[in-house]
């Protein structure tokens, strides 16, 4: 097994993190794709397509595929190391579903929910407007290293980012770099999502180490872009 720092690496996240050791990990900040039936992009194994894919699995076929995937990042991330894991309720035939539903068959402990408020413009008459998403704090094991050196509570307020109009669903570097912050002995940060570079960008900011991963030629291209436009304005400070 061989695993390179503050590097993406351009395959599906369990092919990465078959290259890690066990207990490698301190902090992953991700958000996987939502499965909500519609085009976005993904750094999911199954499928082939790299700039879009069709969201649409079946939900059973979903949450397996996600369990396996929490299942091997608990198993690189080291003890006391955490996940802050972005998802949301979805509705789906009219019925909500929970990510509880596969987060409670995975091995991680579930310390905290914290409610993103994004300000999606979802006006669906048929119910209240949903304009928030989850970040679901994990851990391995009950002892972390978290500290709340930011005097965060658990509702924020945070627009979702786009990159150059490619990538339209990001988190705000400034929610991932909130989470980093209050980590503060943890320095190798992964993202098996990485999408447009958020957490990689967040991470530097940090001075932490990043990995990545992102099945996606032109969203590597995307993250490359930024990190090389990032440590140029770092040179003219």
């Amino acid at each position: 097994m061989s695993i390179e720092l503050n590097k993406i690496y351009n395959e599906d996240c369990i092919q990465t993190m078959n290259k890690m050791p066990d207990n490698f990990i301190d902090l992953t900040v991700t958000s996987p794709p939502y499965n909500l039936g519609s085009k976005h992009h993904t750094g999911n194994k199954i499928f082939n397509s790299y700039n879009e894919y069709n969201d649409n699995l079946p939900e059973n076929i979903y949450q397996e595929n996600q369990i396996e995937m929490l299942d091997e990042l608990y198993r690189v991330t080291k003890e006391g190391g955490s996940l802050m894991y972005n998802h949301k309720n979805r509705i789906r035939n009219g019925i909500q579903i929970s990510p509880y539903e596969w987060l409670f068959k995975t091995k991680w402990n579930i310390k905290q929910e914290v409610v993103w408020f994004n300000g999606s413009q979802n006006f669906d008459k048929i119910r209240f407007y949903p304009m928030t998403e989850r970040i679901y704090w994990l851990s391995k094991g009950t002892k972390t290293n978290f500290v709340n050196v930011i005097n965060q509570h658990d509702l924020i307020k945070d627009n979702a980012e786009g990159t150059n109009k490619e990538h339209k669903r990001s988190f705000p570097l400034s929610l991932a770099q909130r989470f980093i912050m209050c980590f503060n002995d943890s320095n190798i940060i992964y993202d098996p999502y990485m999408g447009s570079g958020t957490t990689a960008i967040a991470a530097i900011k940090e001075n932490r180490n990043y990995i990545g991963s992102e099945i996606s030629k032109d969203y590597c291209h995307i993250i490359e872009e930024r990190i090389n436009n990032h440590k140029k304005q770092l040179k003219l400070l």
